[in-house]
């Protein structure tokens, strides 16, 4: 008789058989892990607003004190994703930690705010690799000085389509492909991100003073509208809290890793401990490596203002070789770092729309919880979550805030599910918790609290207006859209879904003494 494996036996107590291929090594799942947090994705598109507000000081070192209440949260989950190795992840531990009262409550609202925030999050790579893309074609066809040429908004939104529609064909594959294309993904991104952090400054003509980079503090209100110093401060640290979230990757792949109990764990510390150390030395390589800060944001620059990052890959090679051709490569490799971190949010979106609608907890779940019948994969989910975020990037022919929008959709859902299971896993009784390998006995309760105050007042700051003074094309409507969207779920679950929701549905009848 062939002996399970611990994470599958772990399923089965919890009243789940083995559905989906359980091949994943601890290393395949750390690499989906990791093209999730991405080391450029996060950084590169925020960066250029996060250093206006409040100068490069600020930025610096508000990436370390994010780092370090990261570490919080990352711990917190790791305890419960080695308890719980299964699919559902967020949405599986709020039920049966918050008990049998509460459990189909905060599973659905856990679920609801984890789909939102990982569709949004599919958009804003989308989004944000097709700004990439046009300042690509821009450098290429002679810089926005030389008659380069910009795409308007149809041509990019046709490049968010079609970003999201070649993810979702490649995740109706079987997972091992995804797997592969990730191992690529976090060569790709420890390589180039190691080159780029490398290389930047060396080419630069100049760089900055060490003093400029950690102590220069300057706000930029004739720009952001912005003059308090706290206000600049807390969103100039938006990009490193928009940054490092995105291990808990690892958890929605559990059902599918070999050990999951022990790898889940290792996987979402793992990462977070990547990307703490290559963010930080990524934003420095930057920050060093500005040749003329006012010139960064000027519409007539190179790459037409839009995109600091680019503009100072320009600035260094242009400035070194009097050519762009070695800053179109290494923005072709940040590019490359969106594409597959949009892959790899794609796959666990679906995983989260598959395991709700497993539950019965979507409209039409029969439809969305089917596996291809060839490829073991929810196939059905996959194209659901990319045409969501089709009509989520549809405003981009209007409206000018839309990246800020669904990045605050994004992050406020992805990271507000993480709040339901940690707050439930404080206040819980101990005698009602099964352990995993990774368990932190007394400490469970100090570190809960932190990581769960910490994803609050995350949550706080990316609803905050951006840019002032406030009109329609600065307005950041995340709030409002948040507001509709969760307040039809709610609704849907006072009329009718606490009737008959009851949160995961087990499909084996196997009971265990604790869960």
């Amino acid at each position: 008789m062939v002996e399970l494996d611990s994470g599958e036996k772990r399923l089965n107590e919890l009243g789940y058989k083995q559905e989906l291929r359980r091949e994943m090594t601890l290393f395949k799942t750390l690499a989906i892990s990791f093209s999730t947090m991405t080391l450029f994705t996060g950084i590169t598109p925020l960066y250029g607003s996060s250093l206006l507000y409040a100068g490069p000081a600020s930025l610096v070192w508000g990436w370390v004190v994010v780092s370090f209440f990261t570490w919080f949260v990352g711990i917190a989950m790791a305890e419960i994703c080695s308890s719980f190795p299964t699919t559902g992840s967020l949405y599986f531990w709020a039920a049966h930690l918050a008990g049998p009262v509460w459990g189909p409550f905060a599973s659905w609202c856990c679920a609801w705010l984890e789909a939102i925030g990982l569709i949004a999050g599919i958009g804003t790579q989308a989004f944000a690799g097709s700004v990439v893309l046009q300042s690509i074609i821009l450098l290429c066809t002679g810089t926005n000085k030389g008659g380069g040429y910009f795409a308007p908004r149809g041509v990019f939104l046709a490049m968010y389509i079609g970003l999201t529609f070649i993810w979702a064909v490649l995740n109706t594959f079987a997972l091992e492909v995804i797997a592969i294309i990730d191992i690529i993904s976090i060569w790709w991104q420890v390589i180039g991100g190691s080159v780029i952090v490398i290389m930047l400054p060396l080419v630069a003509l100049t760089t900055k003073p060490a003093s400029y980079v950690f102590t220069h503090f300057e706000t930029a209100p004739e720009s952001t509208g912005i003059s308090s110093k706290p206000y600049a401060a807390i969103l100039s640290i938006l990009v490193s809290q928009y940054s490092l979230y995105g291990y808990d990757a690892a958890a929605h792949l559990t059902e599918e890793t070999k050990g999951a109990d022990k790898n889940g764990p290792i996987a979402i510390l793992s990462s977070i401990g990547i990307i703490s150390l290559f963010g930080w030395a990524y934003i420095l390589a930057l920050t060093f490596s500005i040749q003329n800060f006012d010139y960064l944001y000027d519409p007539s620059n190179e790459t037409a203002g839009v995109f600091v990052p680019g503009q100072i890959l320009y600035d260094a090679f242009h400035g070194r070789y009097n050519n762009s051709a070695g800053a179109i490569v290494l923005l072709f490799v940040i590019w490359g770092s969106f594409f597959f971190g949009g892959l790899s949010i794609t796959t666990s979106a679906a995983r989260v729309v598959y395991a709700l609608s497993r539950d019965k907890g979507i409209p039409f779940s029969s439809i969305w919880r089917k596996i291809h019948p060839k490829h073991k994969v929810p196939a059905n989910a996959v194209w659901l979550c990319a045409a969501i975020c089709v009509l989520l990037g549809l405003p981009i022919l209007k409206v000018n805030v839309v990246f800020t929008a669904i990045t605050s959709i994004c992050t406020v859902g992805w990271v507000g599910g993480y709040a339901v299971p940690i707050f439930a896993r404080m206040v819980m009784e101990e005698k009602n918790f099964k352990p995993g390998p990774f368990y932190l006995g007394r400490a469970r309760r100090p570190i809960c609290l932190v990581a769960f105050l910490w994803i609050c007042y995350t949550c706080s700051v990316f609803l905050l207006p951006t840019l002032y003074p406030l009109k329609w094309d600065t307005f950041n409507y995340a709030p409002i859209a948040l507001a509709i969207c969760l307040s039809l779920v709610m609704l849907w679950w006072v009329l009718d879904a606490r009737k008959w929701f009851k949160g995961p549905v087990r499909n084996i009848d196997i009971q265990s003494e604790k869960v």
